[in-house]
This record gives C-alpha cells, sequence and structure tokens, in this order.
C-alpha cells in the first residue's frame, strides 16, 4: 500500500443538506419542482454542469438560463451545511507518511475554499477536480492522472467512495473500492467510518 485516494461528498463531507439547498435554489429560481428522490441520488454524484443539464432534460429550452443562473450562483453561501467526517484527521496523521493522500472528486471551484475553511490542506498531497481533469468522473482520466504522478500501480492504491460513480471509476482503471457508509455498493471492503478505515488499513499491514 502506497496511496489512498478519497472522493470528497459522502466520504470526506455529508454534503447532502448543501447540494440539496443548492440545486433546490436553482430548480425554484427557473420555475421548476422540488427535485425528486432520484434527481437528488443522481445531481449529488455529478458535477454542477451535468447536474442542471440533467434537472432539465425535460425542459430543453431552459437549459442555457439554468446554467447561467447556477454559474453566477455561490456555492460558499452553502458552505455552511457541510459537515466533515469525524476522525478524519486523525486517520491521515496516524498513515501518513508511509502513505500518499489525494482527492479525486467531481467538484470544481469549491473543494479548494472547502479544504481552506475546515483546515484540511495540509492532509492531502494531491487534489484533482472536475477542473484539473476535462472528463469528470467516472472517466478513468482523474484517477490514472493521480496513479501516474505518484508512480504507483493500481494494486498500491486504495479508493475510498461512496457512490456507483466511484465504482464505475475503480472497476475502469483497476483499483480496490473502499465502500464508505454504503454496504450495498459492491467493492472490496466496505466501512462506516474512519475508524474503521484506520482498523483495515493496520490489517493490511500500514504501520
Amino acid at each position: 500500500m502506497k496511496l489512498l485516494v478519497f472522493d470528497c461528498d459522502g466520504v470526506l463531507f455529508d454534503s447532502r443538506e448543501a447540494n440539496r439547498a443548492y440545486y433546490e435554489t436553482i430548480a425554484k429560481a427557473l420555475g421548476r419542482p422540488p427535485l425528486t428522490p432520484e434527481e437528488f441520488r443522481v445531481v449529488h454524484m455529478q458535477t454542477a454542469e451535468n447536474s442542471v443539464r440533467y434537472l432539465f432534460r425535460d425542459q430543453p429550452h431552459l437549459i442555457e438560463k439554468a446554467l447561467d443562473f447556477q454559474r453566477r450562483l455561490n456555492y460558499e453561501d452553502f458552505l455552511h451545511l457541510m459537515k466533515p467526517e469525524p476522525g478524519l484527521a486523525e486517520l491521515i496523521e496516524s498513515v501518513r507518511p508511509p502513505l500518499k493522500t489525494a482527492i479525486s472528486t467531481n467538484r470544481t471551484t469549491t473543494m479548494g475554499r472547502l479544504l481552506e475553511i475546515f483546515g484540511l490542506e495540509p492532509y492531502f498531497d494531491l487534489v484533482m477536480t472536475a477542473l484539473d481533469s476535462p472528463k469528470p468522473k467516472p472517466h478513468p482520466e482523474a484517477l490514472t492522472v493521480i496513479l501516474d504522478h505518484f508512480g504507483v500501480r493500481p494494486e498500491e492504491t486504495l479508493y475510498v467512495g461512496d457512490s456507483e460513480v466511484d465504482y464505475n471509476l475503480t472497476r475502469a482503471v483497476g483499483v480496490p473500492l473502499v465502500a464508505f457508509k454504503n454496504p450495498e455498493l459492491p467493492a472490496e471492503y466496505h466501512v462506516s467510518s474512519f475508524a474503521e478505515l484506520r482498523q483495515l488499513l493496520q490489517e493490511m499491514g500500514v504501520p
């Protein structure tokens, strides 16, 4: 084991309420109904642009107007609704070094600010957002760039994620997946907390 890669939403942070408020604001501004549970499940995993296109898939004449509103809507107004997952700092301090740590997320401009607000910048050696990779997850580009950056093989890596997007990403690259708080997600490993992840790493021989 040389590298630990984290998804952001649903792993580093419980971002459901922040994302819900963000997309409901866009929906309300454009006069469409509130999101259904299935719509929210989809947008919770996608980039902001893809999410808006999906929400207005039945109203194509509103897509560009909705995208313009989304680009002007400041996500920082919703960051107070983000809830950092307990035990992250303690986990990373216990494994780094020898492990390197990275983030692979479909977030864009908000990722850096989020790490800054919660004091998490020092804990990651590399952060790969949808701005850094022209092809967002589940396209394998972002994860392969991370592996190349550190010069590690897929089998020397663990990816911690919680969604179908993460499953499809890791399958495409051959990186073992740790399903975080999602026992129904197909994965090599399942954990429900960072304490359980630390125990798993110890069992795998990480000091």
